[in-house]
Formats: C-alpha cells, sequence, structure tokens
C-alpha cells in the first residue's frame, strides 16, 4: 500500500468531506427528533390543559345546579316515606321516635370507630380525599381492601345520604360533581365535630332504624356512652351494609365487621392490639334487647305489610336502596281495598273459616295496566312485620285454574280450535307411565265439546288438548305471561302449575283485556332527596290474539253461571265477569290419611275489564293431620273472591266483552257456539243433535247424559241474552255464511276432534308430580245466584 497516495490518505479530502456530511446529519436527525418531541409534548400539555379546563368549567355548571346546603336537611332522619295510590302516607321506613344524639354526648370512642372504617384522614381533607380515591382505586384493583371503603369521604356520605339516592344508576358525573362540591362547601361551614353529628344521626342502622343513639338502645337497650368497646365497634360497622350487619340479621357477619373496625382502630392509633383482642373475645349478641319488644307496628302497617314488602323488594330492584336513600315511594295500593281484604280474611264479618291456622292468600290487579292494586299475604299473623307473603310464594299448584291457561288457550290460538272442538273423556294413561288419569268421580262422559269440559273442569280432555299442542309450545305459550320454569313441563302441568296469586292474577289479567299481558307494577313513582321525579309504568305486550282471550272469557263465564259450572259460588248476578276454580288432592301414596273428598289447596281466579283476582286457600303445613279442606273450606276461595270483587265493583263500570271481528258464531243444540276462519267445522254428531248417543259409548257416562242435555238447553237461554247490541248484524250474517263452509270441514272433524299424546313421550319427574293424579278435584257448586252487587 502506498501511504503517500492521497487515495489513501487519513487525511484525504473526499472522506472528511464525507464525515462532516454524516454528521451534520445526524445533528439534523436530532434536532428534527427533539423537535417532534416537543410538539408532542406541547400537544399532551395543550391537550391535558383542554381537559382540565372543560373538567372545569362542567364541574362548576354542575355545580351551579346542586341543591342548596341546607342544616335542616342534614339533620333530618332521611328515611323513606311511603304512600299509597290517594297519595296517604302509609308507613316511614325509620323509627319514628329516632333518638338525636348532641355532639357534645358523642363518645370519643364511638368518633374514634366510625373515622377509623370509615375516612381515617378525616380531620386532615376538605371534604375531598384526593389521596383516597387514588388509594381506593388501588386498593380495587389489587383487590386488597385493607379497610378502605370507597372513595367516599364522610363529608361524601353525609351528603349522598342527604339529597342523593345510591342507585347505581344514578352515580352520573354531574351526580358526582354535585356531591364532591357540596361535600366541600360542607367543610368550609361547619366544623369537623358538627359533621360527625350529622352523619352519627343520619345513618340507617338495620330494623329500621336511623341514627347511632336510635340503634344504641334498640339493640343494646343503652346511650352510646354506656356501650364497651366491642359493642361500639359492633354500631360503627352497621351502616356499611344494615341489612347484613346487624346482630339480628346475621350474628356471624355482624361479628366479622364487629372485628375490621377493631382492627382498623389499631391501625388507626386510637387502641392497643390487646384491647382489640379483648373485644373480639366478647361474643356479638352480649347484651342484646329481645327484637320483639323492641319493635311496634300501626294499624296501617299491618293490613298493608305484604304489599309494602313488596314496594320494598321492586324498590331495590329498580336500583334504590328505601333504607338508605330518603325516598318518597307513591304505590298503586288502593288501601280501601287493602282494608276490606284484611277484615274478609281476619273477621268473622264475611266468611266463615274453620279455625285460624288456615291461610288465604289473594292478589288483585288492574287488567288494563298491571297496577297492583291490593294484596293479601296471610290470615290471623299477628303483629309481624314484613313476614311470609303466600301471595307471591310458588310453591303450590294452581290446579284447574292452569287449564285455560296451559291447555285451551294455546290450542286456540295455535290450532284454531272452535268452542264446540271435541275432545275425549275417556280412559287415558299419561304416556310413558301406568298412571291413569281420573276426575273428582272417577268415571269419563265420554265425547264433549271444549266448552263442556272447561265448564265442568274435566281432567282427561284438558290433558288431551294440551297433548295436541304440544309441551313446548305451551310452555312458551304461558312463559310469555310470567311462568317461567327451569325445567321442561309435563302432561300433569296441564292440570296444576306451580304459582302464586301474583302470577295467576296478572296472567288471567291478559285475558280480560284482550290478550295484552303486563308486567305487575306496586310503584307509580320514586321522589329522591334531591327532587327528582321518576315514574313507572308497565308496558304491556300482546301474547296472545284478542280472538284466543275472547273465546277463553266466553267459556269462561259459563264456570260461573252454568248448572255444571264449578264455581257458581263466586257467580254475581248481573256482573260480567268469567272465572275458573282450581283444587288439588292429596297425592295417592297419601290420600287414605285424610277423608275422600279432601283437598289440599283451593284456588279461584275470575276477572271483570276492571280487576283480575286470584285467590288460594289452604294450610301451611297441608300433610300434617287435620291440616285438610273440607267442601266448606274449598268453598272459601270462591267465596272470598266473590266478597272483594263485589266491593270492587261498586261504583265501576260494568260492560261485556266486544267479540272480535274474526270471531263467528253458531248456534248449535242451542248453544251459542264460537269459532275462527281456520276452525274444523262441527262434527255431525253435534249437527245431527245427536252427541248423547255419541256420549253413551261408555258405561260410566250414561247417567250424566240428562243432565248434559239439560246444561245445553239452560246455556241456550243463557247465552242467547249475552249477544252485545253491537255484535248482532255481525253474527246474523256470520250464521247464513257458515253453511258453505260446513260441508267442507266436517270431514276434517273427526280426525281433529282428539289427538293422543305420542306413546313414546315420557313422562318426567319435576316440581309437578302430585298432579299425576290428583288435580281437578272439582265439583259443581250448585247454588242459586245471589243478588246484584
Amino acid at each position: 500500500m502506498d501511504n503517500n497516495n492521497p487515495k489513501y490518505s487519513r487525511t484525504n479530502g473526499p472522506k472528511k468531506n464525507g464525515r462532516l456530511k454524516r454528521n451534520k446529519q445526524s445533528q439534523s436527525s436530532s434536532k428534527s427528533k427533539r423537535s417532534l418531541w416537543s410538539k408532542i409534548l406541547l400537544s399532551l400539555i395543550a391537550a391535558l390543559v383542554l381537559a382540565i379546563t372543560v373538567g372545569a368549567l362542567t364541574f362548576f355548571a354542575y355545580a351551579r345546579s346542586a341543591p342548596k346546603l341546607s342544616e335542616q336537611q342534614l339533620e333530618s332522619a332521611g328515611s323513606t316515606v311511603i304512600y299509597d295510590s290517594n297519595g296517604k302516607k302509609l308507613m316511614s321506613l325509620g323509627t319514628e321516635n329516632r333518638t338525636y344524639v348532641s355532639e357534645k354526648n358523642i363518645p370519643t370512642q364511638l368518633k374514634d370507630a366510625v373515622v377509623s372504617i370509615e375516612d381515617r384522614r378525616f380531620y386532615q381533607h376538605h371534604g375531598v380525599d384526593p389521596w383516597r380515591i387514588v388509594a381506593a382505586a388501588m386498593s380495587n384493583a389489587s383487590s386488597s381492601s385493607a379497610g378502605l371503603q370507597g372513595g367516599s369521604t364522610l363529608d361524601q356520605q353525609l351528603i349522598k345520604l342527604s339529597y342523593f339516592s345510591t342507585k347505581r344508576s344514578d352515580q352520573t358525573l354531574k351526580r358526582k360533581a354535585q356531591e364532591a362540591w357540596l361535600a366541600l362547601q360542607l367543610d368550609r361551614q361547619y366544623s369537623k365535630d358538627q359533621i360527625l353529628t350529622f352523619y352519627v344521626n343520619k345513618v340507617f342502622m338495620g330494623d329500621g332504624c336511623y341514627g347511632m343513639q336510635t340503634a344504641a338502645k334498640y339493640y343494646f337497650g343503652k346511650t352510646l356512652d354506656q356501650l364497651d368497646l366491642a359493642q361500639t365497634a359492633l354500631i360503627a360497622g352497621i351502616p356499611n351494609a344494615p341489612s347484613s350487619y346487624n346482630p339480628y340479621s346475621s350474628p356471624e357477619l355482624a361479628t366479622k365487621r364487629r372485628n375490621e373496625v377493631l382492627d382498623a382502630m389499631v391501625a388507626n392509633k386510637k387502641i392497643s392490639q390487646t384491647q382489640a383482642n379483648e373485644a373480639k373475645n366478647e361474643n356479638v349478641t352480649t347484651g342484646l334487647v329481645e327484637k320483639s319488644s323492641t319493635k311496634t307496628t300501626t294499624t296501617t302497617e299491618k293490613i298493608a305489610d305484604p304489599y309494602i314488602k313488596q314496594v320494598i323488594q321492586e324498590a331495590r330492584q329498580k336500583g334504590y336502596d328505601p333504607y338508605k336513600d330518603s325516598l318518597q315511594i307513591y304505590t298503586n295500593l288502593d288501601m280501601s281495598v287493602q282494608k276490606r281484604l284484611y277484615e274478609i280474611a281476619n273477621t268473622d264479618e264475611y266468611l266463615n273459616f274453620p279455625d285460624d291456622q288456615l291461610q288465604v292468600a289473594t292478589t288483585v290487579i288492574d287488567p288494563n295496566n298491571g297496577n297492583v292494586v291490593a294484596m293479601l299475604g296471610g290470615r290471623k299473623t299477628g303483629d309481624v312485620t314484613f313476614g311470609l307473603n303466600r301471595a307471591v310464594q310458588t310453591d303450590r299448584t294452581n290446579g284447574s285454574t292452569a287449564k285455560p291457561l296451559l291447555d285451551y288457550a294455546p290450542a286456540i290460538e295455535y290450532l284454531d280450535w272452535a268452542t264446540y272442538h271435541m275432545l275425549k273423556d275417556t280412559s287415558y294413561v299419561y304416556p310413558g307411565t301406568n298412571i291413569q288419569l281420573y276426575d273428582f268421580d272417577h268415571q269419563y262422559k265420554g265425547n264433549m265439546t271444549m266448552r263442556q269440559a272447561l265448564i265442568e273442569s274435566r281432567n282427561v280432555p284438558a290433558i288431551r288438548a294440551l297433548s295436541a299442542v304440544g309441551i313446548t309450545k305451551a310452555q312458551n305459550f304461558i312463559s310469555k305471561m310470567g311462568f317461567d320454569y327451569k325445567k321442561t313441563l309435563e302432561y300433569q302441568n296441564g292440570i296444576g302449575l306451580p304459582s302464586s296469586t301474583l302470577q295467576n292474577a296478572a296472567a288471567y289479567a291478559a285475558f280480560a283485556n284482550g290478550g295484552t299481558y303486563y308486567e305487575p307494577q306496586y310503584i307509580k313513582e320514586i321522589v329522591t332527596g334531591d327532587g327528582e321525579r321518576k315514574e313507572f309504568s308497565s308496558t304491556g305486550k300482546q301474547v296472545m290474539q284478542s280472538s284466543t282471550a275472547y273465546m277463553i272469557t266466553d267459556m269462561l263465564k259459563g264456570v260461573l253461571t252454568s248448572p255444571e259450572g264449578t264455581g257458581t259460588k263466586a257467580n254475581i248476578a248481573g256482573l260480567y265477569q268469567a272465572g275458573k276454580t282450581g283444587t288439588n288432592a292429596y297425592p295417592s301414596d297419601i290420600a287414605d290419611k285424610f277423608p275422600s273428598n279432601a283437598a289440599m289447596d283451593s284456588w279461584f281466579n275470575g276477572y271483570t275489564k276492571n280487576y283480575s283476582i286470584s285467590v288460594w286457600v289452604g294450610y301451611d303445613h297441608q300433610y300434617e293431620a287435620g291440616n285438610y279442606l273440607d267442601s266448606n273450606s274449598i268453598a272459601l276461595a270462591s267465596l272470598l273472591y266473590k266478597d272483594i270483587m263485589t266491593y270492587v265493583s261498586q261504583g265501576r263500570s260494568n260492560t261485556d266483552w266486544k267479540r272480535p271481528s274474526n270471531v263467528y258464531t253458531r248456534y248449535i243444540n242451542g248453544v251459542r257456539e264460537l269459532y275462527l276462519a281456520g276452525s274444523a267445522a262441527p262434527s255431525s254428531s253435534l249437527v245431527d243433535k245427536a252427541s248423547s248417543t255419541s256420549r253413551s259409548s261408555t258405561s260410566s257416562a250414561s247417567s250424566s247424559e240428562t243432565s248434559q242435555t239439560s246444561s245445553s238447553t239452560s246455556e241456550s237461554s243463557t247465552h242467547s241474552s249475552e249477544t252485545s247490541s253491537s255484535s248482532t248484524s255481525n253474527e246474523s250474517e256470520n250464521q247464513s255464511s257458515t253453511s258453505s263452509q260446513s260441508s267442507n270441514e266436517s270431514s276434517s272433524a273427526s280426525s281433529t276432534s282428539s289427538v293422543e299424546p305420542s306413546s313414546s313421550s315420557s313422562a318426567q319427574s319435576n316440581q309437578s308430580s302430585q298432579n299425576q293424579n290428583n288435580g281437578g278435584n272439582e265439583q259443581p257448586q250448585n247454588q242459586t245466584p245471589p243478588a246484584n252487587p
């Protein structure tokens, strides 16, 4: 290599120039990157400033619309008040004799306990604690609570209790901003001890108690300064979850919460570990006052108790806490109807009950909106508050009142059955079993129309109707009316569904209003502490065609008016109404322990265009000796319905249901029957008035033919007077048009009149197994109809 050659020299011109060029490019690139990062940083700063500015403007805009801070509001008891449909107060969810404790009488020990568990930096912050918010967020993210109870300070909790609801959907940015603003104002206007005094007297303490002094007397019969350390820690811990942490509800949870308070006091250096351990060794029930001796109930509260219990539950379902929030709840309760129900069940002025153990449940619903008008949860219950509400219990089956719902309405809806559709009342065994289905008389009546089968509440025709529709379709049908079951129903459910009077009244209301189901509603309006009003109503859903509802109603009228009807004792002369009875006999394996005519349950579901009412009668412990219904007790469901329906119908409109345009009429053997365009024509035995011959195929049926014929004659006179003037012209036209259709349809009538369930179907064993052989244990209630209401 020639080092003298400029080409290989380290200092030759081209290399130096190249290196300088690269240095300049590198410097230029660095400057460009620094410039880019500067721009990004400036953009972020600008965005942050803008966000802060917008946030501040939004905060102050929300703050301007916040409620005004009021000492009266801060000191108020804060309890929720419940009103009836007329705006009259039913009750307050707090003790009326709240014991207010003054600032000087709050023990230091209680202050230390409250601050330690709820807001450890209470004396350092100014109403809002940013550090606490950050710590709570980090704690929640790591799932380690370490005694922190969220980001709200005691000031914010007091503001929320005084002005806002605790409903989750109400925790909006606007509400949070207003809450923070008021907390800041609170800290400026009042001392820490004053704020703590407001809080101690405001919080809900479980079992209707507001304020810690009230709770100390309620639970221990002492004032706050008389409580020991363990009792003080218990009182301080209750407000976080009053329904769970009070010692009456759950001693275990109360103990756990008390110990958390003691640990927080140790961490906050307010007590020693030795003191905490000694307090933890004390049983949480030590010194507790007997609960029964500390609660009084007014007459109004006692009468409305089952309804109020459901109101509280519905408010919680809507996201409110009636015990923590200061609410005004306006309900749909008609107190006059509620009082009448109570009097019917608890006095001897209306009905004769065999003993005080016999129970009843009743629900009254407005079929036009789903409003629950009144509710009876039992009788002779004493002064128990929020006790067992039998009106919403679903552990008893509704007997034959299930037939219109699960059997016949789906057959009309899906199969276009006419009311004259022929069904077999002959020997029947549940598919896949050796269990034979009987009626109360253990007889069969041969062929009969759907109308007559429903009026007489025959079991076999009902199950044949169900099998023709199919379990799946039928169950889907009733699921739209509030009957939701996790398991697939069985054939025997066609004569009994596990259900409540609430479910039954709401479902039958869909028949009353033309096919629309409204979810039952107890509450019509809630007003929160800051004056915000929220109205509630049930949105109706069309669950069946109006033609189905009308045809079921037309048949159910006969249950009350026909001599063979099972519900004649519920009939109210002159009132347009429809209804269905239901009874449950004892299962065959224990039936021999009771009289042959004994029943476990008696039901009546009935309705007008204004009210839908469901009644249940029975014993809580129906399998115990003597706890059975005899014929007189069985009739109580119908009689109770009659009494309350007579009462509520006074002064109300009394109009018949109007026949839909797609429902046609024809008279068969003097009976006004209904059919749809797709219905099969009546069988030749009906047209030729030879039904008595066709029904004589079984020897057991022969004795019933005389009553069957007289029933037709009676129904003819009854139904001929039911035809409304608005439909007369339509009916005459329809009758003339049916003759041409009759010849075309008659050939198919016999093949569709009765459909057997498939032999391959298998019986199941779910909650309805007791109905396999004992569902419709009903007999006609022959009786002269009573006078007009």
